[in-house]
C-alpha cells in the first residue's frame, strides 16, 4: 500500500500547500498539503482537536492561514473571507445547515441573494422556479417546496442546503458532518445527493467523524493528528481498522502492527 500519487489526474480543483494556523503558540494545523480533484469527494477525518475544521476554515474564507498558500484550478487564490471564497465557487454547508427555520427552501436557497423584479420587490415566481428547477435535478422525490424548513426531515433539510450551494455555481463543496443525527433513510438520502454532485464535476471535502459514511463515499481519505497530515489513501486500498491506526496512533497503513490494530477496538 502506498500513499497516493495523483500527477496523472491534471491540475486539481483545490491545492491547500504547506498550511499553518496558529492559535496563541498552538499550532491547530502544522504544515498540511491536501489537494481535491473535479468529482471526487475527499474526506477529511481526525479526532477531536486534529485540526480538520481549522484547516476547512481556510478554504471556506472562516479563518486567514498565517501561511501557506492555496490554488484553485491551479491559480494561486487570496481567500480571506467568506464572500472570497464565494467567487472561487467555494460553498461550505456547515453541520449546523444554516437555515432560516420560519421560511420555505426557495426563500431559504436565495436567502441574501433574492431575486426582485423590476419594481424592486421580490419576484416569488422566479425563485420558486429556480428551486424547483434544482431541486428536480438533485431530488425529484422533493415536494415540499413551499413548507417551512423546519416541518422538513433532516434529509430534505440537506436538500435544501445543497440545492443552495448548487445553484449558485458551487464547483468546489465542503460538507461538514452531513449526516450527524440522520437516519438510515435520511442518510442514504444525503448519500443519493452526494453521488449526483460527484457526477457533475463537483469536488467534494467531506469532514466527518463517520468512518463508515467516509467509506461508503469517499475516493481519498486524508488523515489529520494533532494539527499535522498523517497522509493521505486511496479509500480502496485500505481497511477501515488502517484508517483508524491512522487516526487514533498515527501511523501508515502497513506500519502499524496486528496487536496495535486490534487494541483499537
Amino acid at each position: 500500500m502506498t500513499l497516493t500519487t495523483e500527477a496523472s489526474r491534471g491540475v486539481p480543483l483545490v491545492e491547500m500547500r504547506d498550511i499553518r494556523v496558529a492559535f496563541g503558540g498552538v499550532h491547530a494545523v502544522d504544515g498540511v498539503t491536501v489537494d481535491l480533484y473535479p468529482g471526487e469527494v475527499l474526506g477529511l477525518v481526525g479526532g477531536n482537536g486534529a485540526g480538520k475544521t481549522t484547516l476547512i476554515k481556510t478554504l471556506s474564507g472562516a479563518h486567514k492561514a498565517d501561511s501557506g498558500e492555496i490554488y484553485i484550478n491551479g491559480e494561486r487564490a487570496v481567500i480571506e473571507t467568506p464572500r472570497d471564497a464565494k467567487k472561487y465557487n467555494i460553498e461550505t454547508i456547515y453541520q449546523t445547515l444554516a437555515l432560516a427555520e420560519n421560511i420555505d427552501a426557495p426563500a431559504n436557497m436565495f436567502l441574501g441573494r433574492e431575486v426582485l423584479t423590476r419594481w424592486n420587490t421580490l419576484d416569488d415566481r422566479a425563485m420558486e422556479q429556480a428551486a424547483r428547477h434544482v431541486m428536480g435535478r438533485l431530488n425529484p422525490m422533493f415536494q415540499n417546496l413551499r413548507t417551512a424548513v423546519r416541518s422538513l426531515s433532516g434529509g430534505q433539510r440537506q436538500s435544501v442546503a445543497i440545492a443552495r450551494a448548487v445553484h449558485f455555481n458551487a464547483r468546489i463543496l465542503i460538507m461538514d458532518e452531513p449526516t450527524a443525527a440522520l437516519g438510515p433513510a435520511e442518510t442514504a438520502q444525503v448519500h443519493n445527493l452526494i453521488n449526483q454532485l460527484k457526477a457533475e464535476g463537483i469536488g467534494i471535502f467531506l469532514i466527518s467523524h463517520d468512518i463508515h459514511g467516509v467509506f461508503d463515499l469517499a475516493d481519498r481519505i486524508s488523515v489529520m493528528l494533532q494539527g499535522k497530515l498523517v497522509g493521505t489513501v486511496n479509500r480502496r486500498e485500505v481497511t477501515k481498522d488502517e484508517v483508524l491506526g491512522m487516526i487514533i496512533i498515527g501511523k501508515l497503513p502497513g506500519t502499524a502492527t496486528k496487536t496495535e490494530l486490534a487494541e483499537l477496538h
